[in-house]
Formats: structure tokens, C-alpha cells, sequence
């Protein structure tokens, strides 16, 4: 009898769930991924997704502060 196969691991993912584009900076004003990063995402080496995610915290600074306060 064969092992059953485990399910595959999530993918770490930065969505909040608050899939907004600015178009001034071309971030999303949830996760500040740019649209081909979040249509990509899957398909990242897990080494790619983490250079994307510690790159977010400096790009909020790209977003006009009016527009992040939508959101919380």
C-alpha cells in the first residue's frame, strides 16, 4: 500500500485581502506588491517571495499617506 501524499505547503503570501492598485505608484495598497509580483506569486521560488516580502516595508513609503488611511 502506497503513503497517501501530503498536501502541499502553503505559499507565505503578504494579502491582507485588500486588493486596491494605486495608480500613482502601481502598488497595491494592501500588500504594496506590484500586479505582476501578485500574479506571479505562485509561481516564485519560495527564495523570491521572501526578497519581495522583506522589500514591502519600504515600499508603504511610495504610497501617499491619504491613500493608506482608506484602508486602516
Amino acid at each position: 500500500m502506497s503513503q497517501p501524499r501530503k498536501p502541499p505547503a502553503p505559499i507565505k503570501t503578504p494579502c491582507i485581502q485588500v486588493c486596491v492598485v494605486d495608480g500613482e505608484s502601481g502598488l497595491c495598497l494592501g500588500c504594496h506588491r506590484t500586479l505582476a509580483e501578485v500574479a506571479a506569486w505562485a509561481r516564485f521560488s519560495e527564495a523570491e517571495r521572501e526578497r519581495i516580502m522583506a522589500e514591502l516595508p519600504s515600499r508603504r513609503g511610495r504610497i501617499r499617506p491619504e491613500k493608506l488611511g482608506l484602508f486602516g
